[in-house]
């Protein structure tokens, strides 16, 4: 009988620069933007988008995701997913020069987690009502936590160290920010929530973790729109780590 190639690990990752949906004044899906997904098998995906232009609402100059997996020489199995955007404007309200949202994940066969950290990850001439928001990122938060347990954990007994927004230990699921500190003038910014209310636009969430056992997705713009325009968006969104397979 030939000898049958099994390949060791399950990978998983992905990412996109933009995608949401209108609902008023009149319902307007928007496809996921500059969206790749990485093959179980590993290897490279990526995808661009070059002048974008979603009817007067949103506009962005250019966005580009790649992700990539592979196993390295330490039997290790390495997983990075990058998604950039730039020149970005939602209703001429929020614009930002650039953001980059970056996941990297090392995963042993020893460990029952992968190690992810969102290195380099950050906001460039991010604006919001013409207003300079400056958001420092505490990149450290998942390097030091570096297990699902730990997160929730780590987070909870130092409050420097992030900020819990929701957490379900029975489905093993949490939300939190790498957010550290929110420089602005504006007026409504709540810093505990990584969130920053504008009249008469909505919510706008900075850095969202959601996290589960060996999994995490970074999202680093999140907009629920109130009114007068309704609409939930993301913008620059990555996810990875994957996982062995069960044995034959």
């Amino acid at each position: 009988m030939a000898h049958v190639h099994r390949i060791p690990f399950h990978f998983h990752g992905e990412g996109h620069a933009l995608s949401g949906e209108f609902r008023h004044p009149s319902w307007c899906p928007i496809e996921a933007q500059a969206s790749a997904s990485l093959p179980t098998i590993g290897g490279h995906a990526r995808s661009q988008v070059d002048d974008f232009h979603f009817q007067d609402f949103i506009s962005f100059k250019s966005a580009h995701t790649h992700v990539s997996g592979k196993r390295r020489r330490d039997e290790t199995f390495v997983t990075h997913a990058t998604t950039t955007i730039d020149g970005l404007s939602i209703l001429g309200v929020v614009t930002a020069d650039r953001i980059v949202c970056r996941l990297s994940s090392v995963h042993s066969p020893k460990k029952p987690e992968g190690h992810i950290i969102a290195e380099d990850s950050r906001f460039e001439g991010l604006r919001i009502q013409g207003e300079s928001v400056k958001v420092i990122l505490r990149r450290d938060l998942l390097v030091k936590c570096d297990t699902f347990e730990s997160l929730v954990e780590g987070i909870a007994s130092d409050p420097k160290m992030g900020r819990i927004m929701a957490v379900d230990r029975k489905d093993k699921v949490a939300i939190c920010s790498l957010v550290e500190e929110i420089d602005t003038k504006l007026p409504l910014v709540d810093r505990r929530r990584h969130l920053i209310e504008v009249k008469d636009f909505g919510k706008i969430f900075l850095a969202e973790i959601f996290a589960q056992p060996g999994t995490r997705t970074l999202t680093m713009l999140r907009l629920e729109l109130g009114s007068p325009h309704v609409a939930d968006l993301t913008v620059a969104e990555d996810t990875t780590n994957g996982k062995p397979p069960p044995p034959p």
